[in-house]
């Protein structure tokens, strides 16, 4: 019989059109979907997910592809898809309520809701039959609409209840008097509190499944450079970045011969990942790479960066500049198959690599990257049985180490370990890939355009430079509407209806302001004001402080709330505070300083809470209370000299400063309206010349880049 396609098929989505074709009578969020539920007084089934989602395709593949399942969700509900990275606003009200009533979230994100959108219960996955002390889904359906048709009444008004105190929650959040100001007291309670977590073998913190948190390891670079801290508290946050660092890059979530990093990892030692590769995480961790080389020198670092961003500009860049959202975990085991496996595309048994490879060259990379005969991924330490006899690469010590092993000289060790991977990279491409999300977030796009810029200042690579250039264009080319100075969230096959989100606009203006001090480009600025105007009247609490996610006025969305957590994503009050500080420094605008400070206030935490929960928050309101430092470079911009400066001042690692240049032209007149001092920065008997300014305060000018070096230096 026939496939018939469901009300899905005419969406932009990834996601919705994977579920285009079941049994379900799927609907898209939308008024044709709650008149329904109205008319018919049905309950409304609500899935969230997203393309990539390794559960998600478990779900669907057990329930939502089953014609019995089926037929009891087209009976009893309205049923409803939502792609949660095109309407995070809707994930993220429903994902509050499953938190809070369950203890745990994630997705597949199931939930029923009254015809007025209010939700009674809801869960993550549930399996098809009883397991894991689940229910199975067929069986909760039928209690559900069983407890619908005869405790009707009791269940509207537990929904009444359940939204009532999510707003009570959101409204009794009293803005403090003031932004806390964080001093090395407060820097050092929150390294002690991550110290007590801090996984000394492993790096990270907690236990499994363990996620990198970039945001964490941001905050630890700012408190590894404190001038203020004690050096014990500076050694204590070096030692996690670092190690943090090195064995999350060794480690079976890098991937090693296609680069880039996965999701997060299943076990405590970064061996076994979860398969999917998110552009938002490859965006920060090279952000945290590219720190942790700025702040150690360590070039392994640097070249880890490099790895993410070659990755993204291979698989995830459109043609048109901007970047897709994601790859899949899952793909089909081969060719010609019809079965699906998470990492398949990934994974090897050591027959394989010793049918792409010479005997001695099999030898050296397999006891580099622990390939075992019966395969390292034991399934009797993940639920994943496909894994059993096969491999995940993860790098067991050093190259120097494997040489030594070997008794051969360092050079031939990394050249062998060099082509190997590429031998294996090209057969891996053979294989089936995982499906591409191939849609384009605004906000994620903001997040790796902020990598790519800060990659051009920190490693001097111009081509960086114009992949970040393309990205911006496309994103103001085709999800900027110039007349009305309103982002769109995304764009797939056109700019999609759904308007840009707080962290749409906080993400973006965060790049362009990274992109402005990689080139010098006054339109960059001038653009990155105009749409935190534009946040500012859309998102800001005028009464509590901080930014709502979503904009006031949708009727669907029954109650505004504020990210408050830095997770996989950083929220957008903590971006937000970071770049008006970074505006009012770069634009001496009061204003922006100010609602920095009421947006700092509305986090007013206990220092090692706020680190654990909002560590870039922290870092908000830690540079509220430091002074700020602007170097100016005063040069002819194509000059050697005035390069090798600005080489210096970019590659430092310098959180809380700016860098601007002073060329001596029209452009130096211009920001001397903004800054009038200035006017009469000039080059020093003719050579490039470097003005550091601490608290209002200029040192003496520096013509000699290994001396401002020196100066800018952050303390061990």
């Amino acid at each position: 019989m026939p496939v018939v396609a469901n009300r899905l098929i005419n969406e932009r989505s990834p996601y919705l059109r994977q579920h285009a074709q079941n049994p379900v009578q799927w609907m898209p969020w939308g008024d044709e979907a709650f008149a329904i539920a109205r008319r018919e007084d049905k309950p409304i089934f609500l899935s969230v997910g997203y393309s990539t989602c390794h559960w998600c395709h478990v779900m669907a593949h057990e329930s939502f592809e089953d014609e019995g399942a089926a037929a009891i969700l087209n009976e009893h509900f309205v049923c409803i898809k939502v792609d949660r990275e095109e309407r995070p606003d809707v994930d993220r009200v429903y994902m509050t309520f499953v938190q809070a009533t369950t203890g745990s979230g994630g997705w597949p994100l199931s939930v029923w809701l009254t015809p007025d959108l209010k939700p009674f219960l809801g869960g993550t996955y549930f399996p098809p039959v009883e397991r894991y002390g689940r229910k199975g889904f067929p069986e909760v359906l039928l209690a559900i609409a069983e407890a619908w048709r005869d405790q009707h009444a009791q269940i509207i008004e537990q929904g009444d209840r359940v939204i009532d105190v999510l707003r009570q929650q959101v409204n009794s959040q009293a803005p403090a008097a003031g932004a806390p100001a964080r001093g090395a007291e407060d820097v050092e309670r929150g390294v002690n509190g991550l110290w007590e977590s801090f996984d000394r073998e492993w790096g990270g913190f907690g236990n499994a499944p363990k996620f990198p948190r970039p945001a964490v390891l941001q905050f630890l670079a700012r408190a590894g450079a404190a001038d203020d801290a004690t050096p014990e508290t500076r050694s204590r946050a070096r030692l996690m970045l670092v190690t943090t660092l090195r064995k999350m890059a060794m480690g079976g979530m890098h991937d090693h011969l296609g680069g880039g990093f996965h999701r997060y990892s299943v076990d405590g030692a970064w061996h076994v990942p979860h398969f999917e590769k998110m552009l938002y995480d490859q965006g920060q961790l090279a952000v945290s790479y590219l720190e942790g080389f700025q702040l150690t020198g360590d070039r392994g670092f640097a070249d880890v960066a490099r790895d993410v961003l070659a990755y993204v500009e291979r698989d995830l860049r459109s043609p048109g500049g901007g970047f897709f959202s994601a790859e899949d975990a899952d793909s089909l085991i081969e060719h010609g198959s019809s079965a699906h496996a998470e990492g398949a595309f990934y994974v090897w048994t050591r027959s394989e690599i010793e049918s792409g490879l010479a005997e001695e060259d099999t030898a050296i990379f397999c006891r580099h990257y622990g390939v075992e005969g019966q395969g390292n991924a034991d399934p009797r330490s993940d639920p994943h049985e496909e894994f059993s006899g096969k491999n995940i690469f993860i790098e067991r010590c050093p190259p120097t180490q494997t040489a030594s092993e070997f008794d051969l000289p360092l050079e031939r060790v990394e050249t062998v370990l060099a082509a190997a991977r590429a031998k294996l990279f090209e057969l891996r491409s053979l294989r089936p890939r995982p499906h591409l999300d191939d849609k384009i977030l605004t906000g994620w796009n903001g997040l790796m355009i902020s990598a790519f810029a800060k990659a051009a200042r920190v490693l001097d690579e111009p081509a960086y430079l114009a992949t970040a250039r393309r990205a911006v264009d496309f994103i103001r080319g085709h999800l900027f509407d110039d007349q009305s100075g309103v982002l769109r969230r995304s764009y797939r096959e056109g700019a999609g209806e759904v308007r840009g989100f707080a962290d749409d606009y906080a993400f973006l203006i965060a790049a362009l302001l990274e992109l402005y001090e990689a080139d010098f480009d006054e339109r960059d600025l001038a653009w990155a004001e105009r749409l935190q105007k534009t946040q500012d009247e859309l998102f800001f609490d005028a009464v509590g402080g901080g930014y709502f996610s979503s904009e006031a006025g949708d009727a669907h969305i029954l109650v505004r709330l504020k990210d408050d957590h830095d997770g996989a994503e950083p929220s957008a009050s903590s971006i937000g505070a970071l770049n008006l500080l970074r505006l009012a420094a770069l634009t001496d605008r009061s204003e922006y300083r100010h609602r920095a400070e009421r947006t700092a206030a509305a986090f007013a935490l206990a220092p090692d809470r706020l680190v654990q929960m909002m560590p870039l928050m922290f870092v908000a309101q830690r540079a509220l209370g430091a002074g700020s430092v602007q170097i100016v470079i005063a040069g002819p911009r194509s000059a050697p000299d005035t390069h090798a400066l600005l080489r210096v001042a970019q590659s430092v690692f310098l959180p809380d400063g700016i860098v601007l240049l002073a060329e001596g032209c029209e452009s130096q007149s211009r920001l001397a309206r903004r800054h009038p001092y200035l006017a009469d920065l000039r080059p020093v008997d003719g050579h490039a010349t470097a003005y550091v300014c601490r608290n209002f305060t200029c040192e003496p000018p520096e013509t000699d880049p290994g001396q401002l070096a020196t100066k800018l230096k952050p303390h061990e």
